[in-house]
């Protein structure tokens, strides 16, 4: 079990662990499974007896504190999660190890359209004299998460194989299932036990995170009226028309493909149906819970809009809460964002605060009472065929995540 980060990442990364929108189990895949009794085997390993897989597939485990005040130190939690986004295959994953990368765009074996540019991924020219993963081309990565499984892993073998590292006690959970929203669905936070909590799910190297955006999900339901075609002048309503008017008038100005830092965005991302009926699911970010309300509003003009020019159909709206900025909920306790800050300073980098354009475990674990900020893995282009990701980030991750122990130890001696 004395291996390196890069040599658990590769392991965990050739496993298949998509997760599945609209899933009736829970995990939403079985695969998930075979990677969360895997790591369950290797913390047992690793000497943490009391390492336990629950009915939903969560993995718990302490590393005790070895220090006389340990009961003084605040209970430390460290999760990431296993699952990979249902957006890419994952299946028959096929990691390449470039080492001494020469700062050069990288053709993908697998598929050689797919190609990594250096003038789209500023981060590839830090890299340069060092090694990196890529895709080959066919599959994403799974640097999403599981460079967070193998960064916590990596950094528990190295606390137990150095006692003279001082910590209190650390609860470590690999969660399934967080790629589809619902990581957090049946996490107990009394069997969890922890005081404070951070996530090691986030991306370049340096970068730290307490505040992501406030999300909802939107459902337009459009029911029309099939008929055969050959007869269906005057009395067809096709629902696929209908919900086409919609997504022509979707704001461009505040779509992904134009947005960036705090700027709000509604996204257009799954469509299912046919002339009868179908349905378009749109992703509301800003990160102001508020904004959220505004970005209906404009919905429901589109939908106004639209309506009026069919009015033989009908055109329903459902909003789902997701998650919630976590911002205010991490700086109750400053501590919680001041250590991790210092403990990143002490791996050598220079951190800097970036919102999450996006959503981690965190943002639901804070809204819940545990103040759970998000670490850096060294990861890039999450959920696609040109997902990379930096062993040097990784290694610091890693160390910031053995620092941060320390950090906390000192706070309290």
């Amino acid at each position: 079990m004395n291996e390196t980060v890069l040599d658990k990442f590769l392991r965990y990364a050739k496993i298949d662990t998509q997760s599945k929108e609209d899933a009736d189990t829970f995990p939403s895949t079985s695969e998930q499974l075979v990677l969360l009794n895997l790591l369950l085997s290797e913390l047992h390993h690793l000497g943490l007896h009391d390492a336990e897989i629950d009915q939903y597939g969560y993995v718990m485990a302490t590393l005790k504190g070895n220090l006389s005040a340990t009961n003084k130190i605040p209970t430390i939690g460290l999760l990431a999660h296993v699952d990979t986004s249902p957006a890419t295959s994952g299946t028959n994953v096929k990691p390449q190890v470039i080492e001494n990368y020469q700062g050069n765009d990288i053709v993908l074996k697998g598929d050689p359209s797919v190609i990594l540019y250096t003038s789209e991924n500023p981060e590839l020219k830090k890299n340069i004299g060092k090694t990196i993963v890529t895709t080959d081309g066919t599959t994403l990565l799974g640097a999403d998460d599981k460079a967070g499984v193998a960064i916590i892993m990596t950094a528990i073998q190295t606390l137990i194989n150095t006692p003279s590292i001082p910590h209190g006690n650390i609860r470590i959970c690999f969660t399934p299932d967080e790629e589809v929203g619902n990581g957090t669905k049946y996490l107990d936070l009394k069997r969890f036990n922890a005081s404070i909590a951070y996530t090691v799910d986030g991306s370049t190297p340096g970068e730290l995170n307490k505040e992501t955006f406030s999300a909802d999900t939107a459902i337009i339901t459009i029911k029309g009226r099939n008929i055969h075609p050959g007869t269906a002048k005057g009395l067809m309503v096709n629902s696929l028309r209908i919900l086409g008017d919609i997504i022509v008038r979707l704001p461009i100005d505040i779509a992904p493909e134009t947005t960036d830092e705090y700027q709000p965005f509604i996204h257009p991302h799954v469509v299912e149906g046919n002339e009868e009926k179908s349905t378009l699911k749109l992703l509301l970010r800003d990160f102001k819970t508020e904004g959220l309300d505004d970005l209906k509003r404009r919905l429901d003009k589109i939908i106004a809009e639209v309506q009026q020019l069919h009015p033989k159909a009908s055109i329903e709206l459902q909003i789902i809460e997701s998650y919630r900025n976590m911002h205010d909920g991490v700086m109750q306790n400053p501590l919680v964002s001041q250590c991790l800050w210092e403990a990143a300073k002490r791996s050598g980098i220079e951190p800097k605060w970036v919102p999450i354009r996006g959503g981690t475990d965190g943002s639901r674990l804070t809204a819940m009472g545990l103040p759970t900020p998000n670490i850096f893995t060294g990861g890039q282009n999450y959920h696609s065929k040109t997902e990379w990701v930096s062993v040097h980030g990784m290694e610091k991750s890693v160390e910031t995540v053995i620092n941060l122990m320390q950090v906390w130890a000192e706070k309290v001696s």
